[in-house]
């Protein structure tokens, strides 16, 4: 891994609190998976929620999940953060 997906991935990791080993086995369990089929997206919202140990509401969970089907997830970590509400 190269200095910048490191870093990236460090800061994930810091403020998601989920292990980098956690965000490979999901991307790895998801790379087949339909994102359009707004159910596999809910769950895949609702999973990040409980690892990260953090709960959000419905509202949140329906803007996330509209959002990766539409295909309009923020590209930098600021832009990121400021869509999750950190």
């Amino acid at each position: 891994m190269d200095q910048n997906a490191k870093k990236i991935m460090d800061q994930i990791e810091e403020s998601s609190h989920i292990s980098v080993d956690e965000i490979y086995n999901i991307a790895h369990s998801i790379q087949h998976e339909d994102l359009t089929d707004e159910a596999t997206v809910r769950s895949l919202v609702r999973r990040l929620s409980r690892l990260a140990g953090r709960p959000i509401s419905a509202g949140k969970e329906d803007e996330i999940v509209r959002s990766i089907i539409n295909n309009e997830i923020p590209s930098s970590m600021e832009a990121l953060q400021r869509f999750f509400g950190n």
